[in-house]
């Protein structure tokens, strides 16, 4: 099989257990792929765990949405990609099998690391941008704005700074969740410096329900209806909730808190969604990948409710 080919085999293992992809308007696609991971390796299996922990939801109604995706989602399985090859030529072929996936579908990408996402938004940009940066909701641990990534030019650290600095996406548009690694300020600070939102782990500690409210609103009035690309890392979970993940940090989100921002956001533009930082050999008894199922099934039952027409009332 020809790379930029879907691999179709192995299709036992589909997310909530969905046909592989037709003409359903919702897209599941893996992208295997851990080459610049800086602690420990292993995300590249994460696409594979997270299909395996939503087979049990694979008949659930949403208990918010009162909705179930899977009628509307279609999984394209895993993308093909040149592993060995060095990160610019990864991504050329990350991003041209999501444009030709992007054209037909709304997309949600199961990483993988965090590098992938430069790839994602420069044909979310193309597809969906009419000549605009998109918004963006980011949430990580880690604020992924270093200019440099140990030493090389690009990484899972540096992609935020990219998209940034390629005019992918908004600065004034742009929201972070869960921010609170350690790092130099101008790292750590650089979305808020360019005009952006930071909401960091420590902001957000005890907080859950109507506790969020305020942040909730704040997100919907800077984002307004402008196109918006979502891109979660794992990790942004405290490790307690997300063990199995390359670089956890302690002091991080609880699953609710998660779930309450997705829940309440449904109604914002957006235009795809990715999970990354699954690495399922340090998970213990499925919970990182067990709550990765459970964000996209949430993500995507909150936009099958909004193509229906049916989104409950935002009561935070």
């Amino acid at each position: 099989m020809a790379l930029g080919q879907f691999a179709y085999a192995n299709n036992s293992n589909r997310f909530l257990a969905a046909p592989p992809l037709a003409d359903h308007p919702f897209a599941v696609a893996g992208i295997p792929f851990d080459g610049v991971v800086t602690n420990r390796p292993g995300a590249r299996f994460g696409p594979q765990a997270i299909r395996s922990a939503s087979l049990m939801l694979c008949d659930g109604i949403h208990p918010v949405f009162d909705v179930s995706p899977l009628d509307h989602v279609g999984d394209a399985l895993d993308m093909r990609l040149p592993n060995a090859s060095p990160l610019p030529e990864v991504r050329r072929h990350i991003e041209a099998q999501a444009v030709a996936l992007m054209a037909k579908h709304h997309c949600v990408f199961l990483g993988g690391d965090h590098s992938v996402t430069l790839s994602l938004l420069r044909a979310a940009q193309a597809q969906y941008g009419d000549g605009k940066p998109l918004a963006c909701v980011h949430f990580d641990a880690h604020c992924d704005t270093w200019t440099d990534h140990f030493g090389e030019p690009s990484g899972h650290g540096t992609w935020t700074y990219e998209a940034l600095q390629e005019g992918l996406i908004s600065p004034v548009h742009t929201v972070q969740i869960g921010i609170r690694s350690s790092g130099e300020r101008a790292a750590r600070e650089y979305v808020a410096d360019q005009g952006g939102q930071i909401f960091t782990a420590r902001t957000l500690r005890g907080l859950d329900g109507a506790g969020l409210r305020p942040a909730i609103d704040a997100i919907r009035a800077r984002i307004g209806q402008r196109p918006c690309y979502l891109t979660l890392d794992i990790d942004v979970l405290d490790p307690a909730f997300a063990p199995g993940t390359g670089t956890p940090e302690p002091g991080g989100l609880t699953s609710s808190q998660v779930l309450t921002f997705l829940e309440s956001l449904a109604d914002l533009n957006w235009v795809g969604m990715d999970c990354v930082e699954v690495a399922p050999a340090y998970d213990h008894a499925e919970l990182t990948s067990n709550a990765a199922a459970s964000f996209v099934w949430t993500y995507l039952s909150g936009q099958v409710a909004k193509r229906m027409d049916h989104l409950p009332t935002n009561e935070g």
